[in-house]
């Protein structure tokens, strides 16, 4: 019987050890979170003025009580969050894609471009359903219901890939943020601003709430990436 020493190089634990900061590394280098929050936070801001100007569709109106209630059908701005939504999504995963190659590392983008898209067409087509199973006109929606409506919607779709670019990158700090933008989506928030604007304007102060979070996220995580660069 023979024995075989192993060399100090070759500890298992300590290639393990390098192994894992190989791969941190890696992670680290992936890392562009501020490319999303930013070009996200645009496509929020732009909203704004297509919701104030653009043409809505009015249909099956009933008189309820002294006035009237009708369906409306916000064209212009359905048109804008699926163009404006995918373009965004594109333009992240180009950006992933080109860092990637400039650092000489892989790019896992991709699903969370997906998924973004893929939530972008699930919560248009919820709303679509929804209307054709209540053609009438019932008192509010359940509490689930305006739960479920507030996360398909864009900006809470938005959240939740977000929550899947964290689980790519093991970004605990994007997961933590990921949840808070969702809770100030999903408990909307305006401290009383606006109240009186009209029909036109009353999701201004949401939209810019929301894209104001979003811009802060990327100037935090673009000054922390910069802090973390090696000197």
């Amino acid at each position: 019987m023979t024995t075989n020493s192993v060399p100090a190089g070759g500890d298992p634990r300590r290639l393990l050890a390098d192994a894992r900061d190989l791969a941190r590394r890696v992670r680290l280098a992936q890392r562009v979170t501020w490319l999303p929050l930013l070009v996200l936070a645009l496509v929020i801001f732009g909203a704004i003025p297509v919701h104030r100007y653009g043409r809505a569709v009015v249909s099956d109106c009933q008189a309820v009580g002294d006035g009237q209630v009708c369906k409306v059908w916000l064209q212009t701005v359905t048109f804008y969050w699926l163009a404006a939504l995918v373009l965004a999504y594109v333009v992240i995963a180009g950006g992933y894609l080109r860092v990637a190659r400039a650092r000489g590392v892989d790019a896992r983008v991709l699903p969370y471009a997906v998924t973004g898209v893929a939530l972008v067409g699930l919560g248009f087509a919820f709303a679509a359903v929804w209307v054709r199973l209540h053609p009438a006109y019932p008192e509010d929606p359940s509490a689930f219901v305006q739960f479920l409506s507030r996360l398909l919607a864009p900006p809470g779709a938005i959240g939740v890939a977000l929550l899947v670019l964290a689980w790519l990158e093991r970004h605990v700090a994007l997961l933590l943020f990921a949840l808070g933008y969702l809770t100030v989506v999903l408990v909307p928030i305006n401290f009383g601003w606006g109240a009186h604007w009209g029909p036109h304007t009353w999701f201004v102060p949401h939209l810019v709430i929301n894209g104001g979070v979003l811009l802060l996220g990327s100037a935090g995580f673009a000054l922390a990436q910069r802090l973390r660069r090696p000197r």
